[in-house]
């Protein structure tokens, strides 16, 4: 199968990785510990975004597949041995699990790359360890599980219990299927929880495959199901279901609302949403600027722009813009876009056709609104979804570029002048979710950080996440947070239970 890689003179060049393309082994539907068909016998294709050709046929899941996968988890959250186990045993399955993600991290790492476009060797040196360790983290911290012993005002002796919250619909987007599968899932294993799986119909190889993996790491049949299909059919019948307890989401606002929606009007069901965001990179004066042209082209490129975090914002202090949006062009010469197998790429093609067209459609908006480009703009190649480095400059705040997620390779890149301005424009977006801050002045930088309404702010850095920092979002880019003890705590209910003391009047 042919890769390709761009040239000088910005085509795409054939190269051949035969030798790292997988072979798709697992295609049906995931449930109570088999793999089946759905039940209406519908498939849907998963498509190769190198090429645009159909890689396999999915099974299709609808509302009477994830009946089947949820009265799965239900029978194995109500009667079966998971919840049931001490933490200890827990831990020594999910450590088992995290052995075999890392035994197949070369075959995993070519499934997202061949599903999603993403960087074979970035997959495989960093993405499938960091799903192992993320594992072990949790795996880790599932004998360690307490309640409080509460001093209480009268006379009665109260303390705390942390339970399992019970069966868990969990809805994976499509830009981190291997990432964001086990944000949610591991600490959910961890607390007891048994969990219907939604991937994204884009991305369902790699969920499949870790169902597999679960299996023979010993987690009991019915934890773990994966339905894969449509988030209107399959993504909502999890959020309608009465018996599902709780739905953890990572995608668009616009589906957050519904799924908010759906969980009232069924069981009002605990929901917790990391949704989208449109985050500012503020740039100030004092800045080293070939190391905050790095960073943010790092927080704009990586992932090829797919990612919910993207600095896609990007506001610099007039004293050192002229030479940083030099710097920006000079770097972006040498940035390589072509097959996710090569290991001298440096991006790979968006996730679809939809999404390709869609950054197309905003990088045309952004030029009919009056932004000028600076690189970039044009896709490239005559097959597949490559969209180079796109850099807008004479960009407006109220621009639809600058206040709506594009989810793709473009940077508005704007002038601020002063650091109130700079505070007042980085805030002035319906969006929460992340900020950067890039300056040698310790008192500036916690005094902005401490003003930008978001959920994680980098200073001198960029897209640092960390299985141990709490990551989620303020306003719009939703509530609840994954990764750290909160993205543990969050599959647990707090129960008090009250005693009275001997010859108490509560007697």
């Amino acid at each position: 199968m042919a890769g390709f890689n761009k040239k000088g003179n910005g085509e795409l060049t054939k190269m051949e990785h035969a030798h790292k393309i997988p072979k798709i082994k697992f295609t049906q539907l995931f449930i109570d510990g088999h793999f089946v068909d759905s039940v209406r016998g519908r498939t849907f294709e998963t498509v190769d975004p190198r090429t645009g050709e159909v890689i396999a046929w999915i099974a299709e899941g609808d509302k009477e597949d994830v009946d089947l996968a949820v009265k799965a988890a239900r029978r194995a959250f109500d009667d079966g041995p998971w919840p049931r186990m001490s933490g200890y045993e827990r831990s020594r399955v999910m450590m088992r699990f995290a052995d075999l993600i890392v035994e197949n991290a070369e075959e995993l790492a070519g499934l997202d790359s061949l599903d999603a476009g993403k960087l074979f060797s970035w997959g495989k040196a960093v993405d499938m360890p960091n799903a192992a360790a993320m594992v072990r983290y949790y795996a880790g911290a599932a004998d360690k599980i307490h309640g409080e012993v509460l001093k209480m005002s009268g006379a009665l002796q109260g303390i705390t219990l942390r339970e399992p919250i019970g069966v868990v619909g969990i809805i994976v987007p499509w830009n981190f299927p291997t990432g964001i599968f086990f944000t949610k899932v591991a600490p959910a294993l961890a607390a007891g929880c048994t969990m219907v799986v939604k991937p994204a119909e884009q991305t369902p190889l790699s969920a499949l495959f870790y169902a597999n993996l679960a299996k023979q790491a010993g987690i009991p049949d019915g934890v773990i199901n994966v339905v894969t299909g449509f988030g209107p059919t399959a993504g909502a019948a999890v959020s309608h279901h009465m018996d599902i307890d709780m739905v953890n989401f990572t995608g668009s606002t616009e589906v957050g609302r519904q799924i908010m929606q759906a969980a009232a009007v069924s069981n009002l069901k605990t929901v917790s949403l990391e949704l989208g965001g449109k985050s500012p990179l503020l740039i100030f004066n004092d800045a080293d600027i070939d190391k905050a042209a790095d960073l943010a082209l790092l927080g704009v490129l990586f992932n090829k722009g797919e990612v919910c975090t993207a600095s896609s914002r990007v506001y610099v202090q007039e004293g050192i813009y002229e030479e940083f949006k030099k710097k920006l062009v000079e770097k972006t010469k040498v940035w390589l876009v072509g097959d996710p197998f090569d290991p001298s790429t440096n991006q790979g093609p968006q996730v679809d056709k939809n999404q390709f067209e869609k950054i197309l459609s905003y990088i045309e908006q952004g030029k009919v609104e009056g932004a000028k480009l600076l690189v970039g703009g044009n896709p490239m190649g005559r097959e597949g979804y490559y969209i180079p480095p796109t850099i807008f400059i004479d960009v407006k705040d109220n621009m639809r570029i600058a206040r709506e997620e594009i989810f793709g390779p473009v940077m508005s890149l704007m002038k601020f002048k002063t650091v109130e301005e700079g505070i007042k424009r980085a805030n002035d977006t319906r969006y929460g979710l992340a900020a950067g801050i890039v300056t040698k002045d310790l008192n500036l930088a916690n005094t902005v950080s401490r003003s930008i309404r978001a959920g994680i702010i980098w200073i001198n850095c960029n897209l640092a996440l960390d299985r141990d920092c709490p990551f989620g979002g303020y306003k719009m880019s939703g509530f609840g947070r994954d990764m750290g003890m909160e993205g543990l705590h969050k599959y647990l209910q707090v129960k008090s239970v009250v005693t009275p003391i001997y010859n108490s009047p509560w007697l």
